[in-house]
């Protein structure tokens, strides 16, 4: 034994530190529910979701622990914050719509929606397969290797519309800043 076992037990330090991220994530969750101002509901969403990715890390699952992290934590939550820094004040009244602009938003929805059905109903899809069968080595190296090679154009898209919701939500608010001052 090191020194340094000698003076704490291992397992016992390992329930106390269980035991702190299971506090930190009750709280999270507390104060993500609890207060009535949304941006603290968002902090504590924030320290919620950490916590749940200390507890992937305790259990062993680095790669799980750190894409909770990046996913809801680094994009989801912040998408939040900034969508509430850029938002209009709930005491400023709503601008009344333009009925041309709801039924030409309709129409795109519409459209885009019978798109859709028309491509998923004469996709050929493959039937059910049992798990014998389509087995395929789903360690991390494996989905690490597809997400910077196969499918690294999704991950790309969906940063770049992220961004444009981004930069669109900026645009709005200071348009809307223009108006009422």
């Amino acid at each position: 034994m090191t020194p340094l076992q000698n003076l704490f037990d291992p397992e016992l330090l390992a329930q106390t530190a269980f035991a702190v991220v299971v506090t930190f994530t009750f709280a999270g969750a507390l104060i993500a529910v609890l207060p009535r101002n949304i941006l603290y509901n968002v902090l504590g969403l924030i320290l919620c979701l950490t916590g749940v990715a200390g507890i992937f890390l305790y259990l062993g699952s680095a790669f799980i622990a750190l894409m909770e992290l990046l996913i809801y934590v680094g994009a989801i939550c912040i998408s939040i914050v900034f969508a509430i820094m850029l938002s209009r004040p709930l005491h400023l009244s709503l601008p009344k719509r333009h009925v041309p602009k709801v039924g030409g938003a309709l129409g795109v929805a519409l459209l885009v929606f019978g798109v859709l059905v028309t491509i998923i109903s004469r996709t050929p899809w493959q039937p059910w397969q049992p798990a014998a069968e389509r087995s395929r080595d789903w360690s991390v190296t494996t989905l690490g290797v597809y997400l910077l090679t196969r499918y690294d154009l999704v991950f790309e898209a969906m940063s770049i519309v992220l961004l444009v919701a981004i930069l669109g939500a900026i645009i709005i608010s200071g348009q809307s800043r223009k108006r009422s001052s």
